[in-house]
């Protein structure tokens, strides 16, 4: 019985066991803390953008990377990825705050992407994003009956 070693099955129980009870709170406590840390870490890091009243105006530095292999850093064509280094150079000692945008065809091979970034990276822009084209969400159909 939970009240003790008591024959006589009339009586109530005066005295409750609460060790297990905290046991097994305490195994919740811990799997919650464990599981809420892996589940913060495995977030996306985001440079979101601050809102201000001021004029202060964000500079962006833009590469287009064509299908065709043409590159393009803020609307002008250069002759090759590696003209990147010194003009992003160039714009990050304008400004320290630079931010980089990568707009890259899809069938712009991954390596050539990645020498972009790492040549963004070697300029000093740790601000880079890459420009997307956003597409509608499906809307699932429910089925014919």
């Amino acid at each position: 019985m939970a009240g003790g070693a008591q024959s006589d099955s009339d009586e109530s129980i005066t005295g409750i066991n609460v060790t297990p009870l905290v046991d097994i709170t305490l195994v919740l406590l811990i799997i919650f803390m464990v599981t809420a840390k892996i589940i913060v870490s495995q977030s996306v890091p985001l440079d979101l953008p601050k809102a201000s009243s001021g004029t202060e105006v964000q500079v962006v530095f833009s590469v287009v990377l064509a299908a065709d292999g043409q590159t393009q850093v803020d609307s002008k064509t250069v002759q090759n990825d590696d003209a990147i280094l010194p003009l992003a150079r160039e714009a990050h000692v304008k400004n320290a705050e630079l931010r980089a945008v990568i707009k890259a065809d899809s069938a712009v091979p991954h390596g050539r992407v990645i020498h972009v970034l790492d040549l963004l990276k070697q300029a000093g822009v740790s601000k880079i994003a890459f420009g997307v084209t956003p597409v509608p969400p499906v809307v699932p159909v429910a089925p014919r009956k």
